[in-house]
């Protein structure tokens, strides 16, 4: 197993120690959070690093694209199910974002029956480092007016990326649709 397989599986092994710490009260309030955010912010760069290594060290492997996109949606959706939980983010965010992941990955599954492989897009990529940022400000254990600007500026961004790269998908691949 190379390298950035090894990171993609560590971000996966990340989300159980992101949300004991999210949702438990271990230390102090405070100390939890930093730490449940330090946790996501850390798994969330293992994405950015195993997609750099595996590209640039021509490291790419099935393994890897399977895990990838599933270990991006294990942490981005456990944190906002979290998140949902503690009363920070709505859950028909999450209910969309979700459905948007189920009717992507089931037009891929269809897709890969057919023997098409559909790559990821610029927008799914978008969603994915909007989605993150989103959970990274929604994370902060503090608030002010800006930040819940900036938060209301993130879960937008992330609602709005989340609909056309699923649409994307979705338009770049009809064909996959047609019998």
């Amino acid at each position: 197993m190379n390298i950035a397989n090894k990171l993609t599986i560590a971000r996966v092994l990340m989300i159980p120690v992101f949300l004991i710490f999210l949702l438990t009260d271990w230390f102090t309030q405070p100390m939890t959070q930093y730490i449940a955010l330090a946790v996501f912010i850390i798994a969330s760069f293992t994405d950015f690093l195993d997609g750099y290594i595996a590209r640039s060290r021509n490291l790419i492997t099935n393994l890897g694209k399977f895990l990838d996109p599933l270990a991006d949606k294990m942490l981005v959706t456990s944190a906002m199910v979290g998140l949902v939980q503690l009363d920070r983010l709505s859950a028909w965010v999450v209910i969309l974002i979700i459905s948007r992941e189920f009717i992507v990955t089931g037009f891929r599954i269809l897709a890969a029956s057919e023997g098409i492989v559909i790559a990821a897009s610029y927008w799914g990529k978008i969603k994915t480092v909007s989605q993150m940022f989103m959970v990274i400000v929604l994370l902060l254990p503090f608030t002010s007016p800006l930040l819940q600007w900036i938060e209301w500026i993130l879960i937008w961004t992330s609602v709005i990326s989340t609909i056309i790269s699923g649409l994307d998908y979705i338009i770049k691949n009809k064909q996959v649709l047609v019998e």
